[in-house]
Parts: C-alpha cells; sequence; structure tokens
C-alpha cells in the first residue's frame, strides 16, 4: 500500500526550529509534485508549501514565507520542511501529499501521509 510517512514534529518553544521529513513507503514519487499542509485545531486544512518534481520550484504560503524552507533529498524521494522561528499560530497537525500538478491546492494532491503534529509553546 502506498504510504507518505512524515517524521519530525514535537513540541518546542516560540523561536525554536523543526525540520520535518517525508518518505514513501510502497512506491517512488521522484516525480511528483510535493506538498506540505497543516490543520490547526478546529480549523480548516491550509497550504503550508510545495516543491516542483525536480525541486526547480517552490511555493509558500505568506504566514510561512521566510521562516520555512521546503527541500527534496538527492534522490527527490524524500521531502522536508524547515522551520525556523516557530510561533505559537504554526501549532498543527502538519501533512505531508504528493500530486501530479504543482499546486496550493490539497485536492490536486492524490497521495497523503497520516500528519505528524506541531506544537509551539509560547
Amino acid at each position: 500500500q502506498v504510504q507518505l510517512v512524515e517524521s519530525g514534529g514535537g513540541l518546542v518553544q516560540a523561536g525554536a526550529s523543526l525540520r520535518l521529513s517525508c518518505a514513501p513507503s510502497g512506491r517512488t514519487f521522484g516525480s511528483y509534485a510535493m506538498g506540505w499542509f497543516r490543520q490547526a485545531r478546529g480549523k480548516e486544512r491550509e497550504f503550508v508549501a510545495a516543491i516542483a518534481w525536480n525541486g526547480g520550484a517552490t511555493w509558500y504560503a505568506d504566514s510561512v514565507k521566510g521562516r520555512f524552507t521546503i527541500s527534496r533529498g538527492n534522490t527527490k524521494n524524500t521531502v522536508y520542511l524547515q522551520m525556523n522561528s516557530l510561533k505559537p499560530e504554526d501549532t498543527a497537525v502538519y501533512y505531508c501529499a504528493a500530486g501530479n500538478v504543482y499546486s496550493n491546492r490539497d485536492r490536486e494532491y492524490g497521495y497523503w501521509g497520516q500528519g505528524t503534529q506541531v506544537t509551539v509553546s509560547s
């Protein structure tokens, strides 16, 4: 069964950094666009960042621009989200997704992980 597995979440204080990782299980995603989305309690899922299949383009939500960096591993199969200067409002479950279209819309992504919790205390 195809899966995306996220890791790297945790509880940190405001201003700290975390690095999320997303690795596939069951198939390769080297030719897919990859994205990170998040969902805070009681809110809708929102776009965080996306990267094109070859790593040649990246896209960020305004709320994380300048603080978060999305990247792909050397084999293009793994994707990372480096999160710096974390704020309490970044608290959410973070989901990795893969899709055929480089997009900020979750409906464009057909493969999803189960999510990893990021909690930022003030």
